[in-house]
């Protein structure tokens, strides 16, 4: 497996490294240096002394995401506590159910989420903190010490440490195998699955960033994806810490207007996001360009194309804030119009594979050698393989083992049993071809795919990749209904008003986009019809579609 180096032994170094560099901020807010950081950590283990937690107990976390956030967790982790980050969107009797249910006893949250909670309905809480300012908001039956220690918070740390410094930080590296985190992956309230991952997983996640993707000091990056997910968390905040990075918080939803202004003033390294932002992009700003006639003739031409190719590579690193280095794309395949074009102009771009059970790196690969319509391939530490005869041609589902695996989901052994094939291989639930060279090609879920009538698979997000090229075609889902493939659509309706077509108009070109699209495909996989909707597909928050909601 190799060896593996403990994550807060990395951001213990670049605390003692780079002390009065600065570490967390909010974008316009609040920042914290890597030395203030430390004493914060320190402040809230003064706190968690007198509440007499010991290892094993658990701190949830529900916020939006904020310098105070990450603080937080890191003084969960590094006093040996197991954190459960919660989303702040998920509906009141969610959060007071997961938190519940995962036996926390200590909550960070903020008012306005913590005015919409019961305390009778997690009666495990003995104690809520406001992640704005640390505050206590809530007590319960906790003792005349505590509550003495947090009145003279202050003149305890001062007791403990009269002049703070580098030399008082000292985390605890020694527990690889314990449970660091419970990740939930959705907010049922039934059966929830707390994804349980390991001090080992985290580290080794962070451990491959810092080699395959080298970073340093000085460098920073706008945190956009939820902390309460593994993405957000590992390669937006602890990833970038560990090497000494500068991370700002946007705090706000990723519009985007509000993600350009933000990558205009702090000019990130790396920009982690989903396809849906990369393809915007491209159609409303770089597509209407290329597709001139004009254009397309002197694209012909190659000292033209070479020029046109090299303005439109710098227009768009300028739009990304101008140092940008990596752009890593995951949650669902991108698509493929757009991937030719970054190809084409040697932007720096990879798509990697993750899930949260993994915490969450399966594949990577860095832009220069990345193969098109991949997602990388195993990272350190992992293996993967395919459940198929024959891995190259045959589709089969990803089967995955190694150091960053979960060590199943939280009160909930059915769930892990099924997780698991007998010989400890874990299904990842997607489908897909991994060819002679090691790289993955996702062909769809599992759950997704459907069966024709002939026996013939059929894989959805193929379909739809195809269909998101067609004119006026923003996003799409396919599903079977009544043992027929029936394509959703939401449409461009900017450019349809732009155009000043009527419904009529648009169901005649959408007709057109099915009828182009079939003649493209295998008899078994065409779509019998079109239905257009009319608002955006529902997102979770990764970005992905919320296909459950459209069968």
């Amino acid at each position: 497996m190799g060896e593996i180096t403990h994550f807060l032994t990395y951001i213990q170094k670049s605390i003692k490294d780079y002390w009065s560099c600065e570490a967390l901020s909010n974008l316009n807010g609040e920042s914290f240096t890597f030395g203030k950081m430390a004493e914060e950590i320190e402040r809230l283990h003064v706190l968690f002394d007198y509440l007499d937690l010991k290892k094993g107990d658990k701190i949830a976390i529900c916020a939006k995401n904020s310098a105070r956030w990450g603080i937080a967790f890191l003084s969960s982790t590094s006093y040996r506590i197991t954190t459960v980050p919660l989303l702040n969107d998920f509906t009141p009797d969610s959060i007071m159910h997961l938190t519940d249910h995962s036996d926390s006893k200590i909550l960070f949250t903020d008012k306005d989420i913590w005015e919409k909670l019961d305390p009778e309905k997690m009666p495990k809480i003995v104690a809520v903190f406001n992640i704005s300012d640390f505050t206590l908001i809530y007590s319960k039956n906790l003792s005349n010490e505590f509550n003495n220690a947090y009145l003279n918070w202050d003149k305890l740390f001062k007791d403990k440490y009269p002049d703070f410094s580098a030399e008082d930080v000292n985390y605890p590296v020694d527990n690889f195998e314990d449970l660091a985190l419970i990740n939930y992956t959705s907010g049922t309230t039934s059966a929830p699955k707390g994804v349980m991952l390991t001090y080992r997983s985290i580290s080794s996640n962070i451990q491959f960033g810092l080699k395959g993707i080298p970073n340093q000091q000085g460098w920073k990056i706008v945190s956009m994806l939820p902390l309460a997910h593994m993405y957000g968390l590992a390669f937006e905040f602890l990833y970038q810490l560990a090497g000494g990075c500068h991370v700002y918080f946007l705090g706000k939803v990723p519009s985007p207007r509000v993600l350009l202004n933000a990558f205009a003033m702090v000019k990130p390294y790396m920009i982690v996001t989903v396809p849906l932002v990369v393809e915007k992009l491209f159609k409303s700003s770089v597509f209407p360009i290329i597709e001139k006639p004009s254009m397309k003739f002197l694209m012909k031409i190659p000292i033209f194309s070479k020029i046109i190719k090299k303005r439109i590579l710098v227009k768009l690193l300028d739009a990304f804030g101008g140092e940008l280095q990596h752009l890593i794309i995951g949650g669902a395949a991108i698509n493929r119009e757009v991937e030719d074009c970054m190809k084409d102009i040697h932007f720096p771009y990879t798509v990697g594979y993750g899930m949260t059970e993994c915490g969450p790196i399966l594949g990577y690969e860095d832009w220069h050698k990345f193969k098109k319509q991949s997602c990388g391939k195993a990272v350190d530490r992992m293996e993967l393989k395919i459940d198929s005869e024959d891995p190259e041609h045959i589709v089969g589902e990803i089967l995955a083992r190694g150091a960053n695996v979960m060590d199943g989901y939280y009160k909930n052994p059915e769930a892990t049993k099924a997780a698991f094939t007998k010989d400890g291989w874990m299904r990842t639930g997607d489908l897909g071809l991994i060819d002679e060279k090691g790289n993955i090609f996702i062909k769809g879920r599992s759950k997704n795919m459907i069966l024709s009538a002939n026996g013939q698979n059929i894989y959805p997000e193929e379909i739809e990749d195809s269909l998101n090229n067609q004119p006026y075609v923003v996003e799409s889902v396919v599903v079977e209904r009544d043992k027929k493939i029936v394509a959703l659509v939401y449409p461009d309706f900017d450019r349809v008003s732009q155009e000043s077509m009527d419904e009529n108009d648009l169901a005649g070109l959408m007709e057109q986009n099915r009828i182009k699209l079939n003649l493209m495909l295998p008899l078994y996989s065409r779509i019998a019809k079109i239905e257009l909707i009319k608002n955006e597909f529902e997102k979770t928050p990764k970005r992905s579609i919320k296909r459950f909601l459209y069968k």
